[in-house]
């Protein structure tokens, strides 16, 4: 190759070296702005939360604008930093929203997860605890005098026209299978998807006391406060809409969203498969609807009248300001 050829093929290669370098540094006009999001949910990895590890490795969040961190605590203290505007979003139930609100706190659930209350009663048949009626007298294990265990307990006493006199309390933690199983317990208050599917798994019978088939509350679902709504509202409902992907694919292929959730759970791939798939399979009980996402307004009213019964709350809120169905998609 001669020389002016040579120089021409170097300034070639120089100009198209800057063409490839300035198409690397610019993002095209509608290329998404992917925003660094904390989202915390109570208890520890578990398949129950299989739709948002749906969600996340699906890409739903991303392309809502949200690169999501995954972080499992105390649902109260999560919704109190999303109440100070600390944090954007959290997973939550109805009880601590109002809660929450109580103390000027300005939360606000956006989008239902949970369709019926996950609160239950469980004991073995021979104990013939069938209805609320039946818990008189029974001793009845309990986590603790707080959470949706508590309240779930406390409405299924007033629909069997019975108060805490009447049974006998034990504090347990949450050790609900140890204590019926080592008769400590008549009864224990668990969560629909977990330790019934785990004594049913250990070759027990079981009745199953549902608080939903009694009265309905709010569940888990998205929580925000009002500056985001106020000031992103497209954002939140960018949010919403992922999040509900990821219910709707969980519902549409479980098989699906097991595989996916072993990359999120610690030891799922080695714990046992038949029992885990239980858990999800229940835990899509719970959120089937025929509108996902949508919070409905009476369970609101009966939550906050058991937060008045039980005296967590002193006063009325204004529910609206509570919950909004007009950011789903």
């Amino acid at each position: 190759m001669n020389r002016r050829l040579w120089t021409k093929y170097l300034g070639f290669l120089f100009l198209l070296c800057l063409t490839l370098s300035a198409c690397q540094g610019t993002k095209s006009v509608d290329e998404t702005v992917v925003t660094p999001t904390r989202l915390t949910m109570g208890y520890i990895p578990n398949i129950q939360f299989a739709p948002v590890y749906v969600a996340i490795d699906k890409g739903y969040f991303e392309d809502a604008g949200f690169d999501v961190t995954l972080e499992y605590g105390s649902e109260t203290d999560a919704v109190a930093l999303v109440g100070a505007g600390e944090q954007t979003f959290a997973i939550a139930s109805g009880e601590q929203v109002l809660l929450a609100r109580a103390q000027e706190l300005p939360v606000v659930y956006v989008a239902a997860w949970y369709q019926d209350y996950p609160v239950g009663v469980v004991s073995f048949i021979e104990a013939q605890i069938k209805t609320p009626e039946d818990l008189k007298d029974a001793t009845i294990g309990i986590p603790g005098l707080y959470g949706a265990s508590y309240i779930g307990f406390k409405t299924l006493l007033n629909a069997g026209n019975l108060t805490e006199s009447d049974v006998n309390l034990l504090s347990i933690g949450f050790n609900q299978v140890e204590a019926l199983v080592s008769e400590q317990a008549d009864a224990a208050v668990v969560y629909l998807a977990n330790e019934p599917v785990t004594l049913r798994s250990q070759g027990y019978e079981v009745n199953l006391i549902r608080v939903a088939d009694y009265l309905q509350l709010v569940a888990n679902g998205l929580v925000t406060n009002e500056a985001t709504i106020r000031e992103h509202p497209e954002q939140i409902s960018n949010c919403i809409k992922a999040l509900l992907k990821g219910i709707a694919d969980t519902i549409e292929n479980p098989d699906g969203a097991y595989e996916v959730s072993k990359k999120y759970v610690e030891n799922l791939a080695e714990a046992d498969e038949t029992v885990q798939r239980e858990v999800l399979d229940e835990s899509i009980k719970l959120w089937k609807t025929q509108r996902l996402g949508f919070s409905e307004p009476a369970a609101w009213i009966n939550m906050q009248q058991v937060l008045l019964d039980m005296k967590l709350l002193e006063e009325t809120l204004d529910l609206n300001e509570a919950f909004t169905n007009d950011l789903l998609p």
